[in-house]
C-alpha cells in the first residue's frame, strides 16, 4: 500500500507554479503588515494629541491600540453631557425584557456602535488580565454573596466602569487612582462597622 501511495497520491504537475504563488502571497502579507504598522503608528500619534490620554494609558492593560479604537468610535468627548450617553451609544445601556405582567431579565441593549462595544470589552478583558485592581473587582463581582454575576456579566460591568473612568479623565483631566476605583467594592466588614 505504501509503495502504491508513493506513486499515486499528490499532484506533481504545477508544483513550481504553486511555490511561486505561495511566495507571492507571503510577500503581499509582509507588505500589508508593514503598511498596517505605519497606519497604527499614525493613529497612536493622533491619539496622543488628545489631552489627558496619557492618564488613561496609566491603567494596566489599556494599550495605545485599544485606546485609539475607543476614542475613534466615541468621537469628540465634548459633545456628551453625561457618560450614560456614551454607554447608550455603545449598546451597553441596560434594557428590561418584559411585557405586561411578565417581568424578564435586564440585559444590555446591543444597539449603537458595535465597534465601540467591542473595544470596551477588549479593554475590560485586558484590564482584568493585567491590572490587580480590576482582577480584584472581577473576583468581587463573580463571588459576592448578594447577586453574584457570571464572568461575562462581570466583564460587561467592568467595561462600563472603564468607560466612566475614561470619560472622567478626558472631561476633568484627573489622574487615574486604582484605590479610588476599588471603593465600589462593598466589603462585609464595612457593613458591620456601619451597623455598629
Amino acid at each position: 500500500i505504501l509503495q502504491y501511495a508513493k506513486v499515486s497520491v499528490g499532484i506533481k504537475d504545477g508544483a513550481a507554479a504553486g511555490k511561486t504563488a505561495v511566495q507571492w502571497f507571503v510577500r503581499k502579507i509582509m507588505e500589508l503588515d508593514a503598511e498596517l504598522a505605519v497606519i497604527e503608528e499614525q493613529i497612536n500619534q493622533k491619539c496622543q494629541e488628545i489631552p489627558h490620554t496619557g492618564n488613561i494609558l496609566e491603567i494596566s492593560g489599556i494599550g495605545e491600540n485599544t485606546l485609539s479604537g475607543i476614542l475613534a468610535e466615541m468621537g469628540d468627548i465634548s459633545r456628551f453631557d453625561d457618560v450614560k450617553e456614551i454607554q447608550k451609544l455603545s449598546g451597553l445601556g441596560l434594557v428590561a425584557c418584559s411585557s405586561g405582567k411578565h417581568k424578564g431579565e435586564t440585559k444590555i441593549s446591543h444597539r449603537g456602535r458595535k465597534r465601540l462595544r467591542y473595544w470596551l470589552f477588549q479593554a475590560a478583558k485586558s484590564a482584568v488580565a493585567h491590572a490587580e485592581e480590576f482582577k480584584e473587582l472581577h473576583v468581587y463581582y463573580t463571588t459576592r454573596a448578594d447577586n453574584p454575576l457570571k464572568k461575562m456579566q462581570s466583564l460587561i460591568v467592568i467595561a462600563c466602569k472603564l468607560l466612566r473612568i475614561i470619560y472622567t479623565i478626558l472631561k476633568k483631566g484627573t489622574v487615574y487612582d486604582p484605590k479610588k476605583m476599588l471603593l465600589d467594592i462593598r466589603r462585609p466588614e464595612k457593613k458591620e462597622a456601619i451597623a455598629a
